[in-house]
């Protein structure tokens, strides 16, 4: 019997370090994003996996993908509800667009995504991890979409597992914190990248390895009752306070 998983968001970042984790450990992964070049160009460089385009925020789109992965693989064991954007401006400049934009990929996502797997997820008795964020947790700045998003992803996993619990089901929620992506070191200037450092007790960036190792251990047997938690995978950001000057410039 070999396990499988789909991961949302998987061309790049800590989608592409899940599946990789995913597949050191024998499982099938279903690579799921909705940049077609990227996620063609990656899946090709490895084995044991079905890429498939799909925006997470159509539901149209997300039925054809849990019923494209099943046909391929015939179980679904895990969904890993990584696929996310971000936004980041203040308050008085997010458009209504600019904020339905980051709601339908974070959060309608996550919980299309879910629903549509629930059928397949019953019969392996299997598990969702949802990618929240440090930013779902503690208040920043320019952060008024994506952070709410965040926040709701936390409370939706909590939902699900409540209701999903009963059918074998496990629901938790991992919050990365400052990760050291690609995206990241382009956008993050050295005095923001200073700042972090000063702020994290463990003085690093994470990297996207540390993340996928908590989501393939929420999903593994060792994990096998827990449920309905958050675990923030953030070197001890989230117990340093609030906000980072540096952010606001």
């Amino acid at each position: 019997m070999t396990k499988t998983a789909i991961v949302t968001g998987a061309a790049r970042g800590i989608g592409l370090a899940t599946t990789k984790l995913f597949l050191e450990e024998g499982r099938k992964v279903a690579m799921i994003d909705r940049d077609a070049e990227v996620l063609m160009s990656e899946a090709a460089k490895l084995d044991g996996v079905e890429p498939i385009i799909c925006d997470v925020s159509k539901p149209d789109q997300v039925d054809k993908m849990v019923a494209q992965a099943l046909d391929k693989f015939g179980r679904v064991d895990a969904l890993i509800n990584n696929a996310g954007v971000a936004d980041f401006g203040p308050i008085e400049k997010t458009t209504f667009e600019r904020w339905r934009s980051v709601m339908e990929t974070n959060l309608d996502g996550v919980f299309l995504c879910t629903q549509a797997c629930i059928p397949a997820l019953k019969k392996t008795k299997g598990t969702v991890v949802n990618i929240a964020s440090i930013s779902g947790l503690r208040a920043s700045t320019l952060r008024v979409a994506y952070g709410t998003s965040k926040a709701a992803v936390v409370q939706l996993t909590l939902q699900q597992a409540v209701e999903l619990g009963e059918y074998g089901i496990r629901v938790n929620a991992v919050a990365p914190g400052p990760v050291r992506t690609k995206l990241a070191m382009a956008v993050h200037s050295k005095e923001i990248i200073d700042a972090y450092h000063d702020a994290i007790p463990l003085n690093r960036y994470g990297s996207e390895d540390e993340i996928g190792n908590v989501i393939v251990f929420l999903c593994s047997d060792k994990a096998s009752f827990v449920t309905g938690q958050m675990l923030a995978s953030d070197g001890g950001f989230e117990a340093t306070g609030i906000g980072l000057p540096a952010l606001r410039s």
